[in-house]
């Protein structure tokens, strides 16, 4: 069965505040202090539980999803700070106009975390994104390189042959046979087989950085996922110096890799 956090929303609400609040924002305050009032905006937000760190800076936030469902159930964790008007949830799509015209040039700070590994086309996105910053607003990433163990997010399959580290490193045709031989479900293939479809290394992310202009104001590679402090009670780690000196093979090894960015 998926590890037991995966099928436990409200778990996964109170792993992604923690990491957020310990390990996140630190990242970010070196070289952009978040503060009361910032305006922070989170593309695939879920139930908000990143949010909730920012809300507890005293921050604006805004959360938009894709789903209904996580935000309405995010409505409900977040209740608190949503009626104290620190937190704003929608169900939208960044490329829609009357989302762009609504909170074009709104945001000091825009997250995504876990999240551009799942989006396809990835260069569009990163090219539409600056529509909603503001003068000076910076950009904050966290995502597993596409070649590390689990880069696949092959974790949440349901059979143990299926979450084998690296089998997502097959090519496509290859990687869905040995899924459905595994025995997992076709909903299971059709989730594993889109993240194998928008794979992203961190060599390519910051390709697409530098063609669209992004200044990379801070990075950070690790060893050992912060989040993994809460998951399985592991210390996290930076990544060895020698690794993440070395393009490709880094990938490898480098369970995620945190990104500030500015224009």
């Amino acid at each position: 069965m998926p590890l037991y956090f995966h099928g436990d929303a409200p778990l996964k609400f109170q792993h992604q505040y923690l990491v957020t609040r310990d390990y996140i924002i630190p990242f970010i305050d070196v070289e952009f202090l978040v503060k009361a009032g910032m305006q922070v905006l989170e593309i695939g937000c879920g139930e908000g539980g990143v949010l909730k760190a920012f809300a507890e800076r005293g921050c604006i936030c805004t959360g938009m999803d894709l789903s209904e469902s996580k935000i309405e159930h995010g409505k409900e964790l977040l209740k608190e700070e949503v009626n104290a008007g620190l937190m704003h949830l929608f169900c939208a799509n960044i490329y829609d106009q009357a989302t762009m015209d609504k909170f074009r040039g709104q945001f000091d700070l825009i997250v995504l975390k876990d999240t551009i590994e799942h989006i396809p086309d990835q260069e569009k996105v990163m090219a539409h994104l600056p529509v909603f910053l503001k003068e000076g607003g910076k950009m904050f990433f966290a995502f597993p390189p596409w070649r590390m163990p689990f880069g696949g997010h092959q974790q949440t399959a349901v059979t143990k042959k299926g979450k084998r580290p690296w089998m997502h490193l097959l090519s496509r045709a290859g990687y869905e046979k040995y899924l459905r031989n595994a025995g997992e479900s076709q909903g299971t293939i059709d989730s594993l087989m889109e993240i194998h479809d928008t794979k992203i290394s961190i060599g390519r992310f910051e390709k697409i950085l530098n063609s669209n202009n992004y200044k990379v104001v801070r990075k950070r590679f690790y060893l050992i996922n912060p989040i993994y402090r809460f998951k399985f009670k592991l210390t996290p780690r930076e990544q060895f110096p020698i690794l993440k000196s070395i393009p490709w093979l880094r990938d490898f090894y480098t369970t995620t890799s945190y990104y500030l960015l500015g224009r």
